[in-house]
C-alpha cells in the first residue's frame, strides 16, 4: 500500500493518540503562545488564529503572551527557558528565529539548539507605505525624493534586524539613497505614527498593510516581491518597477521548547497541517498569507532544515547590507 503526505500524516496522528497511555494527559491545563513582541503587527492575528484552532482541537486554552523586547530577544529567551512539556509554545518569524542570530553576538539562545520545530505556518511581503496625507504618491517619487534630500526621508520598523529593517537597507542600497531608521517597541506605534506623518514610510508585513489600506490610513506604493500579492492586486511590484533585487519578506513558524514530547509535537503538527488543508486555508490566504509551494505545513524536519537555510540565509543579508544594532 502506498502511503501519500495526508496518510502519513494521519499515521503520525493516530500514534500520538496511540502512545496517551504511555504519555502524560497533555494538555492538563492552559498552554500559553510566547509571540515575542508587543500586540497590533502581523504576527498576533495569525498567532491567535492558530491559538483558536489548538484550544478547539485539544480542549484547554491557549493562551497568547506577548513578549516584546529586545527586536525579540526577550521573548525568544523566555521561550527558551520554559519547562519542555508542551504548556509552552512559540510563534516566531524571521527576525527573531534567524536575523537575530547574525546581529546580536551575545544571545541566550539558539535557534535550533534551544527549541524544536513544529511546523511553518506561511510566509508574506513585506509593503512600502506611507500615511494617507503623504505627498508621496509612487515609489518612483519615493525614490527620488531620497535622491534629491539624503537622509531626510524616514522609516519605521519593529526593531533592529527585522523584515522592515532590512527591507528599508536593501532599497537604500539599490537606489544609492540615505533612509533615516526609526525603530519602535512596537508595530502598532510605528504604523500610527506613518498614519499621523511623524515618520515617513514604513514596509509594512501584508498582513498589517491589508486592513490600513482599505480603510484609507495608508497609501501602498509597492510590494517587495517578485510577483504580485493576491490581497494587493493593483499594486506593482519592485521587480516590475525595476527593482528585481529588492525583495523582502518574512515567514512564520510554531516551535516548542527543546525537548518537548515528540507525541505533543506531531499532535499540533498534525492540527495546523489540517487548518491549512480545511477551512483556514482561506481565511489566511485572505490576510495576504502565502501558504502554497511548501511556504506553510509539512513535517518538523522540513521546517528544521528551512530553519537551518534561513539563518545562513539571513547572516548574508546582514552582512551584505551592513545591518548594524542601533
Amino acid at each position: 500500500m502506498r502511503f501519500n503526505r495526508r496518510h502519513l500524516l494521519g499515521l503520525a496522528g493516530a500514534m500520538a493518540a496511540g502512545s496517551a497511555s504511555a504519555q502524560p494527559a497533555w494538555p492538563r491545563q492552559a498552554v500559553r503562545i510566547i509571540v515575542p513582541a508587543a500586540g497590533g503587527g502581523s504576527s498576533d492575528p495569525l498567532a491567535r488564529y492558530g491559538a483558536q484552532e489548538f484550544q478547539r482541537r485539544f480542549g484547554q486554552p491557549f493562551v497568547i503572551e506577548n513578549r516584546p523586547g529586545a527586536s525579540g530577544n526577550v521573548g525568544m529567551t523566555a521561550a527558551a527557558r520554559a519547562p519542555a512539556d508542551g504548556h509552552t509554545l512559540l510563534f516566531g518569524w524571521a527576525g527573531p528565529l534567524a536575523t537575530n542570530l547574525a546581529l546580536y553576538p551575545n544571545l541566550t539562545f539558539n535557534t535550533q539548539r534551544d527549541f524544536d520545530p513544529i511546523v511553518r505556518f506561511g510566509a508574506v511581503p513585506n509593503t512600502l507605505v506611507v500615511g494617507k496625507n503623504s505627498p508621496i504618491t509612487s515609489m518612483r517619487q519615493f525614490v527620488e525624493q531620497a535622491r534629491a534630500n539624503p537622509g531626510t526621508i524616514s522609516f519605521g520598523s519593529t526593531g533592529n534586524g527585522s523584515s522592515m529593517h532590512l527591507a528599508g537597507a536593501m532599497l537604500a542600497a539599490a537606489t544609492g539613497t540615505q533612509l533615516t531608521h526609526v525603530p519602535y517597541s512596537s508595530p502598532a506605534a510605528a504604523t500610527t505614527d506613518v498614519i499621523a506623518g511623524r515618520v515617513d514610510a514604513m514596509f509594512l508585513g501584508a498582513p498589517g498593510t491589508v486592513p490600513l489600506a482599505r480603510g484609507g490610513e495608508i497609501r501602498v506604493l509597492a510590494v517587495l516581491a517578485e510577483t504580485r500579492s493576491a490581497v494587493l492586486p493593483d499594486v506593482p511590484t519592485t521587480a516590475e518597477l525595476g527593482y528585481p533585487n529588492v525583495v523582502m519578506g518574512t515567514w512564520f513558524g510554531w516551535l516548542a521548547p527543546k525537548g518537548t514530547p515528540r507525541p505533543i509535537i506531531m499532535a499540533l503538527n498534525g492540527a495546523v497541517n489540517d487548518l491549512l488543508a480545511g477551512a483556514g486555508r482561506e481565511w489566511l490566504m485572505q490576510q495576504g498569507l502565502e501558504i502554497a509551494n511548501g511556504a506553510a505545513g509539512g513535517t518538523p524536519e522540513e521546517m528544521d532544515r528551512f530553519l537551518g537555510q534561513e539563518i545562513e540565509r539571513h547572516a548574508n543579508l546582514v552582512h551584505t547590507a551592513n545591518i548594524r544594532v542601533d
